[in-house]
Formats: structure tokens, C-alpha cells, sequence
């Protein structure tokens, strides 16, 4: 008999990546560094034993690294820690108080695409509550993998709920597994070897136990199930996201007549290998369409829908990028002038390797960035024949615009105006190849807020919110790379 190949599980366990080799910002090393005076009253107070000495430093840590909280007090709530909140709660700002950047927006949509990325999915969501103070709803989501999660938790929430909702999910998914968070930092000692070391162990705890709500390791080994089954194809059980998305989303809202948002899945056929969107435009959309668009094998298995299994659709493209110039020219219907974010966990620049550990990150963040930057500049390019092809019609005598060939070019013309803003995650030197599965609140608080100031950092820019030229070519624009 065969001996059968191992596949390692960690490596399935995310749909997305991306790279910086910065160090830890100040708030960052304040996390790091928990104030060891606080250690022996916790211990000592029988009042707050409950806690443990592993969740209450956690705690400490998150709470510190958090960029819109106010100071906390002293003393250490006895409440556990998987049911404290993590993620500061939104501004006033967020829940329509604030600036409305759309009512004087000369756009007709704005679309938010968000790329897979496993834990790094938390940087969507800061990028989102950035957007909601701005008054900045997207009228159209695309996601894949965990950025279909975040989708369809935004388009299936009304506007002033939408940020409570990703945080209450986000919280969910990253309580300690099995009692350890890479809070704790701190036990390990100082800098980036020792917070590089806590997000391993932390990463080998989610691996071992799962995410809660999430998914969990299948019992027993796939290799010990019959071939055929579902169970023999992965070495995860995702039924809990079933139940926690149906919490988090409101799929009446999705589905109604009266939608605010439009929502577009991306999956992978696992038959044919084509990629397919699921699109509430066009069918309805249930809790299985989510789960396929991030059923990653060989960790998590293929979801069954109307008798096709589907899988990550990041396996074809991780950059949902696409969906707005196929959709629009296979339904005939034109995007008019929008404002597009597109949000990538995965950067297609990055250090060249120096051990084996630094290359499978590369790798995965090679594959999963999914040729971004090309891609691009191949619908910047196609945006200029569309906007020529427009200009050159309209000089041609009216003999000729009755031809067949006029008649096809004019239906690939049109001067729509385009902004794309791109919004990548840049991960920290500590990060390593298991970033996009370690699902700790530590990191899930730091990838968060790198997500807020990211967008509103680049939303201090005016030219991102304004109209450029006649619709001749896509603006593409990318400040937070810069650090600007």
C-alpha cells in the first residue's frame, strides 16, 4: 500500500498575503512590554483569580495597543477574556455624526473589493469603520475567502451596525485557543524575536484546537475516514461558521428587493476549475455561498451548492478586481463612475528570502497577491481603448456607425471615470509565514488598526475624492504604501 502524503494543515489554513519589514511602532512595543508591577496584584486578589495570569498580561496587552480607546483603568476586570471587548467601539463618527464625504462625492458607486487573507482579515475591518466615519458605504462589495466573510457581514448589516457586527465577529474568532493568546509577549522577553516566537506558539495553538466559531480539527484524522466522504477531504470541520454567520448577517437584507449593498462571492467550481461569483443581483445568497468562497483545501472542505462543490476562490484569483470589468460586460450593464477600494492582504513586493521560513512567506505571498499590480495596469490599458474607441465613434459619419463593426465597438465604448485605491497590508518583520492563520487578539487589534489609519491616512489625500479628466483612463492611487 502507498504510503500516503502529509500535507501540513497550517498551510491550508488562509487565502491570502502580504509583506513589510518594519518594526514594532511604539504602541506596538508598548503591547509587548506589559507592565510586570501589575502581575503579582492580579495573582494576589482572589477576587480576580479567574482570570489567570496568561489572560489578564493578554488582556493588558490588547487594551494598550488599541489606537481609538481611551486610557483603561487600573484594575483588572474579572470578566473573561474571551468575552471583553477587543476593538475600540466606533466614534460618533461612524454612526453618521460625522463628515459625509459621499453627499459631495462626483461618483455614482462606490465599490469595496477585499482579498483573502485568513487573520489578516481584521485589516479589512479597520479599513471599513475608516470608511464609515467618512460616510464612505460602499454600494457594492466583493470579497473572497475572509474577505467574503467581511462582505457579506457589511451588506448584510444596516450602515450603523456594520462595524459592531465585524467587531463582534472578529472577537469571536480570535478568543485564546486552548488558554493562550500572544498577549502574553511579554513571558517570552522583549523585541521582535520574542513577539515573532509568541505568534508561532499562538499559531500552533489554532492550528491544534481551531478558531471558535470558526472551525476545529476533524476527529478523527481525514485519513481514517472512507474515501468519498466529506470528511476524508480536509483536515477542518467549518459547520460552526454556519451558525456564526447566521448571527452576523442579516441574509433577508442580502436577498430583499430594497437592497442597499450589492454583495459578490468569489468560489472556484472544483470540477470544471472555473472561477464563478455568486452575486445577489442575479440568485439568492445563504450562509454556504460565504463558506464556499473560503473553503480552503486541503484544510477546510468543499461546500455543496445545488449539487456543485466549491472551493476558495482564491485558488483561481485572490484579487476580486476582475468581477467589476467581466460582470459589467457579461450582464451588459455599466458601471458608472465609482470610487473602487480595493483592500489586498497579500503584497506582491517584498525581501528576498533568508531561510526556508522567509520562503514559503514569500511564496504565499507571490501566489495569493495574485498579480495584482499587473492586472491593474491591464485594465488601465483597457480603459483607454474603451475611452478612444468611444471618441473615435463619435467623429465617424453617421454611414458608418450603422456597420456591424461599429455597432460592436460601440458596445465595448463608454467614458466612465474611475478611482481605484489601493490598500494593502504591510506586514511586520515578527509576522512570519503563519501570519495569515494566527488568529490571536493581539495581532487581530494590530492588523485592525493598521486597516483605520491606512484608509485614513490616504483618505487626507483630496485627489482620491475627485473626478479626473473625462473618464479617459483609470486613477489608480496607493498612499499608505508610502507611508504618506
Amino acid at each position: 500500500m502507498n504510503k500516503p502524503i502529509l500535507h501540513n494543515p497550517l498551510e491550508s489554513l488562509l487565502v491570502a498575503p502580504g509583506a513589510r519589514q518594519d518594526g514594532l511602532p511604539v504602541a506596538d512595543r508598548r503591547a509587548a512590554d506589559v507592565e510586570m508591577a501589575r502581575l503579582p496584584e492580579t495573582a494576589s486578589d482572589p477576587s480576580r483569580s479567574r482570570v489567570g495570569l496568561p489572560q489578564a498580561m493578554a488582556e493588558s496587552a490588547i487594551w494598550e495597543s488599541m489606537p481609538t480607546i481611551a486610557l483603561r483603568d487600573q484594575v483588572v476586570s474579572d470578566r473573561p477574556l474571551a468575552e471583553r471587548p477587543l476593538v475600540p467601539k466606533p466614534r460618533e463618527a461612524s454612526r453618521g455624526t460625522g463628515r459625509n464625504l459621499r453627499a459631495r462625492l462626483p461618483f455614482d458607486r462606490v465599490a469595496l473589493l477585499l482579498q483573502g487573507g485568513g487573520a489578516l482579515g481584521a485589516y479589512q475591518a479597520g479599513v471599513y469603520e475608516a470608511l464609515a466615519e467618512a460616510g464612505l458605504h460602499p454600494d457594492w462589495v466583493v470579497g473572497i475567502s475572509i474577505g467574503a466573510i467581511n462582505a457579506a457581514i457589511v451588506a448584510g448589516n444596516a450602515p450603523e451596525r456594520r462595524v459592531d457586527k465585524l467587531r463582534g465577529f472578529w472577537e469571536e474568532i480570535t478568543a485564546p485557543a486552548m488558554g493562550f493568546d500572544a498577549g502574553v509577549v511579554g513571558l517570552f522577553g522583549r523585541g521582535e524575536a520574542a513577539r515573532a516566537f509568541a505568534n508561532q506558539v499562538s499559531a500552533a495553538m489554532v492550528a491544534s484546537a481551531g478558531a471558535p466559531g470558526f472551525f476545529g480539527p476533524r476527529l478523527p484524522n481525514p485519513w481514517f475516514h472512507p474515501p468519498g466522504t466529506i470528511e476524508a477531504t480536509s483536515y477542518y470541520d467549518t459547520r460552526p461558521l454556519k451558525a456564526t454567520l447566521e448571527r452576523f448577517v442579516d441574509f433577508d437584507r442580502i436577498n430583499s428587493d430594497n437592497k442597499d449593498t450589492r454583495l459578490s462571492l468569489g468560489a472556484v467550481n472544483v470540477r470544471s476549475g472555473n472561477l464563478v461569483y455568486f452575486d445577489s443581483g442575479t440568485q439568492v445568497i445563504g450562509p454556504e455561498h460565504v463558506m464556499a468562497s473560503g473553503a480552503l483545501p486541503p484544510g477546510f472542505p468543499a461546500i455543496e451548492i445545488e449539487g456543485e462543490h466549491y472551493w476558495d476562490g482564491g485558488l483561481v484569483s485572490n484579487t476580486p478586481l476582475q468581477w467589476l470589468v467581466t460582470n459589467t460586460r457579461v450582464t451588459g450593464q455599466r458601471l458608472p463612475d465609482a470610487l473602487v477600494f480595493q483592500v489586498d492582504l497579500w503584497s506582491a513586493r517584498g525581501e528576498f528570502p533568508r531561510n526556508l521560513a522567509e520562503v514559503t512567506t514569500r511564496q504565499k505571498e507571490i501566489q495569493y497577491s495574485s498579480r495584482t499590480r499587473a492586472f491593474t495596469d491591464f485594465i488601465k490599458r483597457l480603459k483607454k481603448v474603451e475611452y478612444s474607441v468611444a471618441m473615435l465613434l463619435d467623429q465617424l459619419p453617421d454611414e458608418f456607425k450603422q456597420s456591424e463593426e461599429a455597432k460592436y465597438l460601440a458596445s465595448v465604448a463608454q467614458r466612465h471615470a474611475y478611482n481605484l485605491v489601493h490598500l494593502i497590508y504591510r506586514p511586520r518583520g515578527y509576522e512570519g509565514d503563519s501570519k495569515d492563520y494566527e488568529f490571536s487578539r493581539l495581532s487581530m487589534a494590530e492588523h485592525w488598526r493598521t486597516g483605520y489609519h491606512d484608509t485614513m491616512r490616504t483618505l487626507r489625500h483630496p485627489e482620491v475624492l475627485e473626478r479626473a479628466g473625462n473618464g479617459e483612463e483609470l486613477t489608480i492611487f496607493d498612499f499608505a504604501g508610502d507611508g504618506n
